[in-house]
């Protein structure tokens, strides 16, 4: 997190000359993102420290939470990292991404907290975030680091980055996970059941670790195992929201409106705060040609919707209500 001097420099001429805690977020949110300053970008690959992040201009959720929080510090404002278990993303193609956690920036003003966030859409899970330390955080750095390097291939290297990130933290299922990935990829089944054992003391229900323990069973010839765990993830996925949400989009994609609809209500009923929920549940109603339920699901999106959203929202439910009068769909 050792940030570059010029950077520092920046900070002293942007950001700390403020007195005000609120004016000085503001000035190194601004500092961060406006394009007449540093104009960060997201990539999903950009698992950089502070200096690299500064002087590549891209940062991914981890890096942006590591660059916010050592600024944040070094402008004198009270601020934390934090880590969501599961997250929804939407990109500009409207494409859902799946992740099994996220980590963000907490930042104390005036005795309240509030979260900055690199992306702006995420879903978080309904725990919320939760305040982590630093050293936490670092392993998630390492264990990004380890994962990218073991995608190029670079099996040794990203060894060398998964057992740093334990050595940060040993109770983030995640590194033990793909710790357990990589066992596999050298043929070390074994070791690689190992791990995803651990993972799976330290989180019964993660997601990854039993997909890899299946696929493990099977590898093996233990059919008997692999069935077992597989009805116990599908028990898991049963109440999972985010799950139900994405089969809903799948389904959907693949022209089974009568499924998309059973799986989105089973998301709505499990999170029913989340308005893409509601948003999906509207469009599969409108594309089964039931005006009303559409109606009424495109109005509980609105409501439940940040102020960016609703706009958007408004402006679809307005569209449908032409195009009912207008006997293009019926209304059932």
């Amino acid at each position: 997190m050792a940030i570059p001097p010029e950077l520092k420099q920046l900070l002293r001429q942007k950001v700390t000359h403020f007195g005000a805690q609120e004016d000085r977020v503001q000035a190194l949110v601004h500092l961060i993102f406006d394009e007449d300053a540093l104009a960060l970008r997201y990539s999903t690959e950009a698992t950089h420290s502070v200096a690299e992040t500064y002087q590549l201009r891209s940062a991914n959720c981890l890096s942006f939470t590591l660059f916010f929080v050592a600024l944040a510090r070094e402008a004198g404002i009270t601020a934390r990292p934090q880590e969501v278990g599961q997250v929804l993303s939407w990109w500009q193609d409207q494409r859902t991404i799946y992740n099994f956690g996220h980590v963000n920036a907490q930042v104390r003003i005036d005795g309240r907290n509030g979260t900055v966030d690199l992306d702006a859409s995420v879903l978080m899970d309904r725990r919320g975030p939760r305040v982590i330390s630093d050293q936490r955080l670092f392993a998630h750095y390492y264990n990004n680091r380890g994962s990218e390097l073991m995608a190029a291939g670079q099996n040794g290297p990203a060894r060398a980055y998964y057992q740093q990130a334990l050595r940060m933290d040993a109770t983030l299922p995640n590194i033990w996970n793909n710790l357990g990935v990589l066992e596999s990829r050298e043929g070390n089944l074994p070791a690689a059941g190992r791990d995803y054992a651990q993972a799976l003391v330290l989180n019964p229900a993660h997601v990854a670790s039993l997909s890899n323990t299946i696929n493990l069973y099977r590898r093996l010839g233990d059919n008997a195992r692999a069935d077992a765990t597989l009805k116990y993830l599908e028990q898991i996925r049963a109440v999972d929201p985010f799950y139900q949400f994405m089969m809903g989009r799948q389904a959907e994609s693949g022209g089974d409106y009568a499924g998309a609809i059973s799986h989105y209500r089973r998301a709505v009923a499990l999170y029913p705060a989340a308005h893409q929920f509601h948003f999906g549940l509207a469009r599969v109603y409108f594309l089964s040609g039931n005006a009303r339920l559409a109606e009424r699901e495109m109005r509980r999106a609105r409501d439940l919707g940040p102020e960016n959203d609703r706009t958007r929202y408004q402006a679809k439910l307005d569209g449908l209500q032409r195009l009912e009068r207008a006997g293009a769909i019926p209304s059932r």
